[in-house]
């Protein structure tokens, strides 16, 4: 029993270090400490989804070819639960017992281990990333919920799932994305490729026009980066925007045009005055009678 204890504590330990956690490894341990009688049968109605499981949807086709495999063998590695007030809940398994479930099986083998909610919810999501098991945008949901609840840095989190730090960081940009893109890229509408190169834009409008060109001319991600670095797209969006501009925005714009001498732009609820350098600044500041020490 103390052996055993150490070897979850192990690896519980290094579940919030900065090292590599390796869930298979991590189940391994807790199966092969597992005594005989360790293993129980637990009622398929009695389990309920781990509420901090990131994935919400499943490969039909992984399921029925693992379904097919308990069909045959049953179930070889038994699930890991942890008690509940009402049944019990999967710490690691959530396919498996979908799969026993779909093969027609009443019970399951488990593994009752004590987690906390913090552990929980490190494990199910460290085991679907690394089992590869999570569509692209539950994957960035699952890194920024680790990088929060874990308070890690895209580095650690990088080291500890086995990825590159470029990896992540990309992955996350996904999420700085308007949601009907990233219904686009969920439903694999668009790449991964075409999303990365459509975050380089910085208005929300123009990324979901930018996406909507891709899937109805069949653009490449190449493409995309040949409209975006050419300015091909910005001068699209820039003429349909003047066409539709309010008359009393334009008059505005021009008379902060002609009393600061640089193309000021107003938009919905900015007024932008770009300017070419710090002197340049400064000129600007003293027209508008703001004094500030640069």
């Amino acid at each position: 029993m103390e052996t055993k204890r150490k070897a979850l504590g192990k690896g519980l330990e290094q579940l919030f270090s900065n090292d590599f956690f390796d869930v298979n490894e991590f189940e391994k341990s807790i199966v092969d400490n597992a005594k005989s009688d360790d293993v129980v049968l637990i009622s398929l109605d009695e389990l309920r989804s781990n509420p901090y499981q990131p994935r919400k949807t499943f490969d039909n086709e992984k399921l029925e070819e693992l379904t097919s495999s308990i069909k045959e063998y049953g179930v070889i590695e038994p699930i890991i639960v942890k008690k509940s007030i009402k049944g019990y809940e999967i710490v690691a398994g959530e396919r498996r017992s979908k799969a026993a479930k779909m093969a027609g099986l009443k019970s399951i083998p488990a593994i009752v281990k004590d987690f906390t909610d913090e552990e929980m919810m490190s494990v199910a999501l460290l085991e679907n990333i690394q089992r590869e098991d999570l569509n692209i945008i539950e994957e960035a949901n699952a890194y920024k919920s680790m990088i929060d609840t874990m308070h890690l840095t895209q580095d650690e989190l990088a080291r500890k799932i086995g990825k590159s730090r470029s990896h992540v960081t990309n992955i996350l940009g996904i999420l700085s994305l308007p949601s009907k893109v990233q219904d686009m890229v969920t439903s694999g509408k668009i790449s991964m490729g075409h999303a990365r190169s459509i975050s380089k834009l910085d208005d929300a409008n123009e990324e979901v026009d930018l996406a909507l060109r891709i899937v109805n001319e069949n653009l490449s991600v190449r493409d995309i980066e040949n409209i975006i670095s050419g300015g091909e797209f910005k001068k699209k969006v820039s003429i349909k925007k003047t066409e539709v501009k309010d008359p009393r925005k334009r008059i505005v714009e021009n008379v902060l045009r002609e009393k600061i001498g640089t193309l000021v732009k107003v938009n919905k609820n900015s007024v932008v005055i770009p300017y070419d350098s710090d002197k340049d600044l400064e000129r600007i500041l003293e027209i508008i009678n703001i004094k500030i020490d640069l």
